[in-house]
């Protein structure tokens, strides 16, 4: 359904819906285990809600398998200083996209979710989301100077890569920030509860939910 572009100093998959646009338009960010078919499936479930969604490789090539903790968090620790540049990259030549409405939204899963809060912090997204932020308080104090678009927080009761009292404090920054906001915790679910290529984690309930907020989020922000 896409297809494999450079926009900026980002490579990535880009994938649209029929037509010639312009369409609202989405960077969608990978989980620390890299650019996979995961993520590039979200991609295209948001090409078919409309939009022009991008998922940028932000491990160049590089990924990790599944349930390869160690070789992800090298990845990551490799990577992960050079990668809000790239997506601020990527974020203009979307934007300068004759098929981009110019309204250009981010979605993040855990590393991801780190990251598209920290493109928030150095473009006028207009609207942000993080699927369980990975790491994302390492930035707070950015968000609290910086955060100007609308955000949607989704993150499971039981998971334990977020350390306890954050998602409470973000939800208290977005407060203290004045940006419209919603933070939705869900019971018995744990970190990647929306990766359905994953039985293990997997929480159909949660995810359906949390895919119908985000939905609703962006069509009323970005459309």
């Amino acid at each position: 359904m896409g297809e494999v572009v450079q926009l900026g100093e980002a490579r990535g998959y880009l994938t649209k819906p029929e037509g010639a646009g312009p369409f609202p338009t989405l960077v969608v960010i990978q989980e620390w285990w890299g650019l996979d078919a995961q993520t590039k499936s979200i991609a295209d479930r948001f090409a078919k809600e409309g939009y022009l969604a991008f998922a940028p490789d932000l491990y160049e090539g590089e990924s990790a398998k599944l349930g390869d903790g160690d070789t992800a968090f090298a990845l990551m620790q490799k990577h992960a200083p050079k990668c809000p540049a790239k997506l601020a990259s990527a974020f203009d030549a979307l934007k300068a996209r004759s098929d981009c409405s110019g309204k250009v939204g981010s979605v993040g899963f855990c590393f991801g979710g780190h990251m598209s809060l920290a493109l928030s912090v150095l473009r006028p997204v207009n609207a942000v989301c993080t699927f369980y932020g990975g790491g994302m308080q390492m930035i707070f104090d950015d968000l609290r100077r910086s955060l100007k678009a609308p955000a949607l927080g989704l993150f499971g009761d039981a998971d334990e890569s977020i350390p306890a009292g954050t998602i409470e404090e973000f939800d208290k920054l977005l407060d203290e920030v004045g940006v419209e906001h919603e933070v939705v915790v869900y019971p018995n679910s744990g970190h990647a509860f929306f990766r359905d290529s994953d039985p293990s984690v997997y929480k159909p309930e949660a995810a359906k939910d949390a895919w119908d907020r985000a939905k609703k989020f962006f069509a009323k922000h970005l459309n």
